[in-house]
Order: C-alpha cells, then sequence, then structure tokens
C-alpha cells in the first residue's frame, strides 16, 4: 500500500512537468521510422553562411536510402568556407549518380553556396534570386594602430619565412602577400574549372560567369549559370518528374533540428558578419 501511495504521491506531485514532457516530445520527436520509410523525396536546406559541412553531410547520408528517389536542395547562403563548400559539392555529385537532385535558389546562391550546387541535375532560381559571385577571398583586419594605441606589443618566436602569414597585428610583407595570392589564385582555377565542368561552359570564357560577377536569376540563366526561372512550385514538380514518383511524399523535417538550425544559422550569420571567414569563397 506504502508503494502505490508513493507512486500516487509522486503523480501528483510531478503531474504538470510530465504532462509538460510529454508535450515537449510530442512537438520535437524526429520523425518515425516508419514516416521515414513511407516518404520518397527529400528537401535539404541550405541557409546562412557555410562554416560547417556536418549537418549537410547527415541529410546527405540519409538521403542516400533507397526510399527517397529524389532530392530538392533549396539553397538560400551567401558562402563560406572554402573546405566545406567543396565537400557538399562533392556530396551532391556523389548523390546524383543514384538519384536526381534538383537545386532550387530560394534567395541568394552565390560563392560557396552556388559551389556547393553545380553538380546538381537542374538548378532552378526565383526570379528575385541573386547568383554568381564566383570569387574566393583571403580576409584578415590589422590591429597595428589599436595595439600601438593599447601600448600592446607582440613577441613571436616562430621558424619558416611564411609561419605569420596573414597575422592581423602588422602590415603584411610582400613575400606573405604574394604567397597568399598564389593561395587564392589557386583556388580561383579550382572553382572556376569546377564550375565549367559541371555546367558545361567554356573555361577560357571564365570572365563571363565568374570574377565574382553578382548576376540576376535572368543575367545567371544568360551565362549558364542556371538553367529555369520559377518558384518552389516549379522546383518541386521539376524534382517529382526526375524522380518518377506517382505519389510524391515529402520526408518531414525534424522539428527540433529545424529549429536548431534557425539559432545556429542566425548566430553564425552574426559571427560571419564580423569575422568573414579568413578563407572564403
Amino acid at each position: 500500500m506504502s508503494f502505490i501511495k508513493g507512486i500516487l504521491g509522486f503523480i501528483q506531485n510531478y503531474f504538470k512537468s510530465l504532462i509538460f514532457l510529454v508535450l515537449i516530445y510530442l512537438l520535437f520527436a524526429p520523425s518515425s521510422d516508419k514516416e521515414f520509410k513511407r516518404a520518397n523525396l527529400m528537401k535539404i536546406n541550405l541557409s546562412g553562411p557555410i562554416m560547417s559541412d556536418e549537418e549537410f553531410l547527415k541529410n546527405i547520408e540519409k538521403a542516400m536510402k533507397p526510399n527517397i528517389k529524389g532530392i530538392l536542395l533549396v539553397v538560400d547562403s551567401p558562402g563560406g568556407a572554402v573546405a566545406p563548400s567543396i565537400e557538399m559539392s562533392m556530396a551532391i555529385k556523389r548523390v546524383k549518380k543514384s538519384k536526381p537532385v534538383v537545386a532550387y535558389a530560394k534567395g541568394i546562391m552565390a560563392s560557396g553556396s552556388y559551389y556547393a550546387a553545380i553538380h546538381a541535375d537542374k538548378i532552378i532560381a526565383n526570379p528575385g534570386a541573386t547568383i554568381g559571385s564566383i570569387g574566393v577571398i583571403f580576409n584578415s583586419p590589422n590591429f597595428e594602430e589599436l595595439a600601438k594605441s593599447l601600448g600592446i606589443k607582440e613577441q613571436i618566436v616562430s621558424a619558416g619565412k611564411y609561419k605569420q602569414i596573414g597575422t592581423p597585428t602588422r602590415t603584411w610583407q610582400p613575400h606573405e602577400r604574394a604567397e597568399l595570392q598564389k593561395i587564392i589564385d589557386n583556388t580561383y582555377t579550382m572553382f572556376i574549372t569546377d564550375v565549367a565542368n559541371a555546367r558545361g561552359l567554356d573555361i577560357d570564357k571564365s570572365s563571363e560567369f565568374a570574377d565574382a560577377h553578382v548576376f540576376t536569376a535572368m543575367g545567371a540563366k544568360r551565362v549558364g549559370l542556371i538553367d529555369e526561372l520559377g518558384s518552389i512550385y516549379e522546383a518541386k514538380k521539376m524534382i517529382i518528374d526526375l524522380s518518377g514518383v506517382s505519389d510524391p511524399i515529402w520526408m518531414k523535417e525534424d522539428k527540433f533540428d529545424k529549429f536548431m538550425d534557425k539559432i545556429i544559422s542566425k548566430a553564425s550569420f552574426n559571427i560571419y558578419s564580423y569575422f568573414y571567414g579568413l578563407k572564403a569563397i
């Protein structure tokens, strides 16, 4: 009897907390395996500055499941760090071997985010979207004058002519700037080569589609960076047609992940605004 009383007492004391936890679970619980197995199409969002590829690659792994017949990549990103952008691009290239991928430029598909999308079977852009900015930048502040005003002097022990390359505490030496330029030029050559190969463009005419030009959707179509102008409706219709599904069922987004993505994206944007990634595309 005392055992039963203890259980009833616990329920009475913590009933509200239990109800709250149940509601949180129902609200944010990931989609069930049953729902995942029923889905045959998947939407992957690429939004905000690109600082990591971890979440994107997790979604690509989910999309590789046999039941998923097509992927819609929705992009609204100004680009970001080089390595994650390339990792995303290679992931799309791999997955399109087994199922179609349509990329949709929702707002901004520029620099690294365009790199990520180049291997899609089709790229569709909202007529008001901004496309391009195919270029590379290495950016670092110069705190030399600020350090002087604060009476701060650096002390460094290093080995190697280029070990202090990119330092923000003084003006770069000519040989350091030349070394950075070499890195940037090599990365840019890789960027435009991959774009030209993926989109069937003439690399000898890269000044027309690259050179960090920023295009409207219409301009991007004219130079071959995208295939069509349209809305998210047309993008969804295209992936449905390409995948050949007769009864399209979209995989439900995990509500908790979506909520966290918004928070992380906003935080990343604020950080990116101040420190624009030392090497970004």
